[in-house]
């Protein structure tokens, strides 16, 4: 597995006897993950994978969703403190997370199931005074303090660490002991600003006179740029579908750079080393064609919207490049042309006979007047839901919109409109 996580770019870190630990026999690990929002977004997907690795490899996972810690905060990666989730909330952000997990994950397994977990289970009727006393007494303070996520929230004077924050390790710490003793968890999986997290857990199992305990750190990602993987202009790219659809997911990873798409394909997706390396190959000597980046979203959006998603984001695609729009709903529509010039016609003008197409676009600055909307159209430039209107300069109606709603207007090659009846 090592081995694995290595040429695959995963590996930023291992305790000393990580290695062979994995390799000696079956190991229970887990990864913990924050439910601060009620889907795991693009982010997201390092951690998952390195749990999907590593049942591939013979071992237990365990998804550990946070729903006591996070009602916390990790301060992690953060340079101010969080805004703390009430308990109704992080209880429905942990149930939206476990139906997504289940997409890469096999909880049927009989040699090596995987396994959901809540730390709230145990947090929420941990006693303070009992858990100073019995964990507490295992830390030093000079210790935490020197944690590199408390140094870098210390040495900003401005907003600093609460104690709530601070706690936080001896929380996670908290959480390896109480896998370990409930299923014989002996290994932690994560981010490489969770190290110090994790080493404390380490040190506590073995503390409380628990086996000896391992971790493994993945990179952090970031785009040839600099820019941290899944931050775009327009935001999260989300796995939930209700808060980014897969034509915009399947889009996000069709627009990855050059520079990025070979890292990508290793880091995301289950493809073989050869398969990757045919795909850079393509890269470089044939970069316009994107066969690596076409490959990868369909990789990416297949695993996390299944088949029926995938054939969906390549139709709404499709649209793009001149293809039709049959099978696609308004929504679709909305969403694939948000970024298109619209008009808006009145739906009774739409009725009954309609509109004569070369008036519709005059009218609307598709075309500069009628005389040479005509001329377009007779000239086989212009196209209605991917239809050639050469034969057809007549009318459009209520009849011909997409969902009973929008008609898509293309001229030349890649010049949209959209027109809405409302």
């Amino acid at each position: 597995m090592i081995e694995e996580l290595r040429w695959r770019g995963l590996l930023a870190d291992a305790t000393e006897h990580a290695a062979k630990a994995l390799a000696a026999g079956q190991v229970t690990g887990y990864i913990g993950f924050d439910p601060t929002a009620s889907s795991l977004h693009v982010g997201s997907l390092v951690p998952i994978m390195g749990l999907v690795h590593l049942q591939r490899a013979g071992h237990c996972p365990i998804a550990l969703v946070g729903g006591g810690t996070g009602l916390i905060g990790d301060p992690s990666g953060k340079t101010s403190e969080r805004v703390l989730l009430d308990r109704t909330k992080a209880e429905e952000n942990a149930e939206g997370i476990r139906g997504q997990l289940a997409s890469f994950l096999d909880f049927e397994s009989r040699s090596a199931p995987a396994r959901m977990a809540n730390n709230l289970d145990w947090l929420d009727g941990l006693g303070l005074v009992a858990f100073l006393r019995d964990t507490g007494k295992h830390f030093s303070v000079n210790a935490m303090l020197r944690k590199e996520s408390v140094r870098r929230r210390i040495a900003d004077e401005e907003s600093g660490i609460s104690f709530t924050e601070f706690s936080y390790q001896l929380l996670q710490a908290y959480d390896f002991w109480e896998l370990n003793r409930r299923y014989g968890c002996t290994l932690q999986m994560g981010g490489s600003d969770q190290w110090g997290n994790i080493t404390a857990g380490i040190d506590l199992v073995r503390r409380s006179g628990g086996t000896r305990c391992h971790g493994v750190v993945f990179p952090l990602v970031e785009s040839a740029t600099g820019v941290k993987f899944g931050k775009t202009e327009e935001g999260t790219v989300w796995l939930d579908p209700d808060r980014t659809s897969p034509y915009r997911f399947y889009q996000f990873w069709l627009n990855t750079d050059d520079g990025d798409v070979v890292r990508h394909l290793k880091l995301f997706t289950l493809l073989k080393r050869d398969a990757v390396e045919e795909l850079a190959l393509a890269v470089k000597e044939r970069p316009h064609r994107r066969e690596a980046q076409r490959r990868l979203a369909e990789e990416m959006t297949r695993a996390v919207h299944g088949a029926a998603g995938l054939d969906r984001a390549r139709l709404a695609s499709n649209v793009l490049f001149g293809g039709s729009p049959e099978g696609l709903g308004a929504s679709d529509i909305a969403e694939i042309f948000a970024d298109v010039p619209s008009t808006v016609v009145a739906r009774p003008a739409l009725e009954g006979e309609g509109i004569e197409l070369a008036a519709l676009m005059a009218d609307h600055g598709m075309a500069a007047s009628r005389s040479e909307a005509r001329r377009l159209i007779r000239g086989g430039g212009v196209y209605v839901n991917g239809i050639r209107n050469a034969e057809r300069a007549g009318k459009v109606s209520v009849e011909d919109c997409v969902g009973g709603r929008f008609l898509i207007v293309r001229t030349g090659k890649k010049r949209y409109f959209v027109v809405e009846a409302r």
